[in-house]
């Protein structure tokens, strides 16, 4: 049963984490009749712009998480990033809660180690050698046993943040410490893993609702540091490895459990498929779905938590996403060339309205179809090159 948002029979949402992917799950929650709450650490983050209300607050505090849960008492918990007090989630949840898919899921995922040894040690899934260390020495010696190039990570980080390509030992001291910056949270422990020659990187976007497991075709991509540049789907898979892709993505998201979509990514090879994470919400990668799906991501994942059956996920276009990401820091700028980037055939853009810009921050994304996924990926490409980023030079002179 469904009342009218801001009533006193609405259903409501909380999302954990508001930012360009929080957004459009707000959009497709509202166009279902819900009551939206969105939760970020700062002011002004995209998905508080479009939500029926929202609150600013450190999610890793457990103290804080928990009050403006309780004050809000929604129906349902959406995490949408990594940086969460998931412990505070695990015993709300307990209480009585609703947590998106489930707290445990929510918890495991955010944790690298924890997901990691599932996989491997648990599932007999398919993953690269890894090691983990809790100091700049442990680090060491566990780049000594995995050997070189191997990528070194955080356990907790977002956007690919304080990854590395560690190419050998003389490495492992600029790895450490980037690691330490880019981890999010208190911990310093950091995972070392084998590094793959894979012939290419996919998302597999995995529903779980009512209606069983679906896949939505796969997704590839590039990646720089950690973080997606490009994304385009379909992704040329034979039908041996994409058999084995949603082999091992049902095996993974069955064990985590809940209703909900999954970003599970693997490693392809010539002849082996790699798991090489998951995360339990929609993924940055998928955003080319709002161009080539019936549903988008976006509009699966909220189907799925509310219970709706899911009859069918039509691919219609062959897409690609390009992200438009800042190169300097500034509290204030502006986007130029928009016309001239959706001058493009068959193009879109989104822009995501963050409130200030971070070197490497995605602020924007264009979208467009093809008839082939390769023409696809120039025309976002190049409109991606045609949007310009105006900065604030100094408090005096705008722009």
């Amino acid at each position: 049963m469904y009342g009218v948002p801001i009533s006193e029979n609405a259903k409501k949402m909380m999302f954990l984490g508001s930012g360009e992917l929080g957004k459009e799950m707000v959009i497709e929650a509202q166009r279902l009749g819900v009551e939206t709450i969105a939760v970020d650490r700062y002011e002004g983050a995209p998905a508080m712009q479009v939500a029926h209300r929202s609150h600013v607050i450190d999610m890793l505090d457990q103290e804080e998480l928990r009050r403006v849960i309780e004050l809000e008492q929604p129906d349902l918990i959406v995490p949408e990033v990594e940086a969460i007090h998931t412990q505070t989630l695990v015993d709300l949840e307990q209480e009585g809660y609703h947590v998106v898919p489930k707290a445990s899921a929510t918890k495991l995922t955010m944790d690298r180690e924890g997901i990691r040894r599932l996989a491997r040690e648990e599932l007999n899934v398919p993953t690269a050698n890894y090691e983990f260390a809790n100091s700049f020495e442990e680090l060491q010696e566990a780049v000594r046993i995995i050997g070189t190039p191997c990528v070194i990570k955080p356990l907790m980080s977002s956007s690919g943040k304080g990854q590395s390509l560690c190419r050998s030992f003389d490495d492992v001291e600029s790895s450490w410490k980037e690691a330490i910056e880019g981890g999010r949270g208190k911990s310093i422990r950091v995972i070392v893993e084998e590094f793959i020659e894979f012939d290419s990187e996919i998302t597999l976007l995995t529903v779980r609702s009512v209606s069983g497991t679906a896949y939505c075709a796969p997704i590839g991509h590039v990646q720089k540091g950690g973080d997606y540049i490009q994304s385009w789907q379909p992704h040329a898979m034979s039908e041996e490895q994409i058999i084995e892709s949603e082999r091992i993505a049902k095996v993974i998201t069955d064990e985590l459990g809940g209703y909900g979509l999954f970003g599970v990514e693997l490693f392809l090879t010539k002849d082996k498929v790699y798991f090489s994470e998951v995360s339990p919400r929609p993924h940055d990668t998928g955003l080319v779905t709002l161009v080539t799906q019936n549903l988008s991501e976006f509009a699966l994942h909220v189907r799925a938590i509310l219970g709706f059956p899911i009859t069918e996920i039509d691919l219609h276009s062959k897409g690609a996403s390009h992200a438009i990401k800042a190169t300097e820091a500034s509290e204030t700028y502006q986007l130029k060339g928009m016309e001239s980037a959706l001058a493009l055939p068959n193009t879109q853009l989104r822009i995501f309205g963050k409130p200030n810009a971070v070197v490497g921050r995605r602020l924007a994304v264009s979208l467009s179809t093809g008839v082939t996924v390769d023409d696809a990926c120039k025309k976002s490409k190049e409109a991606a090159e045609k949007v310009e980023i105006l900065y604030q030079k100094n408090a005096m002179t705008l722009f």
